[in-house]
């Protein structure tokens, strides 16, 4: 792999929900509000205009008292089984998510595909990131 090749990476969790419940927890502002994060960071706040060509825009609080913005536009909405977007965090260049939800009995494996990430250290970042929003993906559906 040169420095100039893009990085795939992908993360999966499976949780005891349903796909139609899991599409929601992360479309709807309210719900991503909820568990959106890594620890300590939480989701200030987010909006979602849920529909091929919509954006969205959700702000993490950071521990120092900063704010990230991350947003993008859809570029696939198939509820309740997948989502494609565009990714831009700060000043990093664009990149793209696909996310998959696919039933399992009762529950759903949650497939998260983050693709042209420019480079190792972001790619340790973003693994760090989509790690803890699994994370507080399952702690949403436990409580």
């Amino acid at each position: 792999m040169t420095a100039d090749a893009p990085i795939t990476l992908v993360t999966r969790r499976t949780i005891r929900a349903s796909a139609a419940r899991l599409f929601d927890a992360w479309t709807q502002p309210e719900q991503l509000r909820a568990w959106w994060g890594p620890r300590p960071v939480t989701c200030s706040d987010a909006e979602v205009d849920l529909r091929v060509g919509g954006r969205y825009r959700i702000a993490n609080a950071l521990p120092d008292g900063k704010t990230l913005i991350i947003e993008g536009e859809f570029q696939v909405v198939e509820a309740p089984y997948k989502l494609v977007y565009t990714w831009r965090a700060a000043e990093d260049q664009a990149s793209r998510v696909t996310v998959r939800f696919e039933p399992r009995g009762e529950e759903t494996e949650v497939i998260v595909i983050h693709e042209q990430i420019p480079g190792e250290r972001i790619r340790e970042s973003h693994e760090y990131g989509w790690q803890g929003c699994l994370d507080g993906l399952t702690r949403h559906f436990a409580d």
